[in-house]
């Protein structure tokens, strides 16, 4: 997992990306595979009255987590396999939040069903991905950076894995320098 500075280089307004990715003050959010909490904290501040659910699979990320929403009391934390998610979340969530970690996932389809299985009929599940270029075109602090060239995945291609587990795009989102969210409503 990079460090904080290398995600503030790369993002440096998680808050921004939080709110054009279209979630909503009083939400109920998952972010899955929310790692160090980076953009858990932004949904968080976004959210006000709202909760999010910090779920991961990696006790010591959630650590991490957790101490980077400190003094936010909108934020519950679940240490879990996101292929589980329909046995982790106990009740429908308004949206699902998945930042970096889609290109990983060997059955997407799959991993979008169980997402589909936990949201509320109008509910959304966003994607932020790295865009379909090489490793070498995309550096952060000097380095390159982000999965193998190989792992990373269109949009259209997420769309395609994405739409047959019950989605509809509704839209994309371009977000500068190396990555798309793709926003997808239960159809």
């Amino acid at each position: 997992m990079p460090d904080k500075n290398w995600w503030h280089a790369l993002w440096p307004d998680p808050d921004g990306i939080v709110r054009d990715l279209c979630v909503e003050s009083g939400m109920t959010v998952v972010d899955l595979g929310c790692g160090d909490g980076y953009f858990t904290a932004a949904i968080a501040r976004r959210l006000g009255p709202g909760r999010v659910i910090g779920v991961d699979l990696d006790p010591a990320m959630l650590e991490q987590a957790k101490g980077a929403c400190d003094g936010m009391s909108n934020c519950d934390w679940l240490l879990g396999d996101a292929m589980d998610l329909s046995r982790l979340i106990a009740s429908p969530v308004d949206y699902v939040w998945m930042a970096n970690t889609f290109h990983g996932v060997p059955d997407k389809t799959a991993l979008a069903k169980e997402i589909a299985a936990i949201l509320l009929p109008a509910g959304r599940f966003a994607i932020v991905n790295w865009c379909r270029i090489t490793r070498e075109e995309t550096p952060v602090l000097g380095l390159p950076r982000g999965p193998r060239t190989e792992l990373r995945i269109s949009a259209e291609d997420t769309r395609a894995v994405v739409e047959p587990a019950g989605f509809q795009l509704e839209g994309l989102v371009n977000l500068p320098p190396y990555h798309y969210g793709a926003i997808f409503k239960k159809a």
